[in-house]
């Protein structure tokens, strides 16, 4: 498989910055529906709500970021994605 540029997007301070904004935004709060609070960001996920597939618009668009506990987004987010591969693509 070809290397994914927008993986190294993670890696910026840019990615960094955005990540804690939106953990601040949200309060540093599972917007699963679970509403736990996590003050330690090591166990928090600055996720995208609709997957950007390398489309730098929505990677970047804040309205398109929440925040999840690891936990949660491994879960319940990855399951669904995981399973929809077959009706969207892959992922590139």
């Amino acid at each position: 498989m070809p290397s994914l540029p927008w993986k190294a997007w993670y890696n910026t301070s840019r990615w960094r910055a955005l990540r804690l904004r939106i953990f601040l935004r949200d309060l540093y709060t599972c917007q699963c529906g679970c509403c736990q609070m996590e003050a330690n960001t090591s166990l928090l996920v600055c996720d995208h709500k609709r997957p950007h597939r390398g489309d730098e618009r929505l990677f970047w668009d804040e309205t398109n970021l929440q925040t999840l506990l690891k936990s949660c987004h491994d879960k319940a987010k990855q399951k669904a994605e995981q399973s929809s591969l077959h009706t969207r693509g892959v992922w590139h």
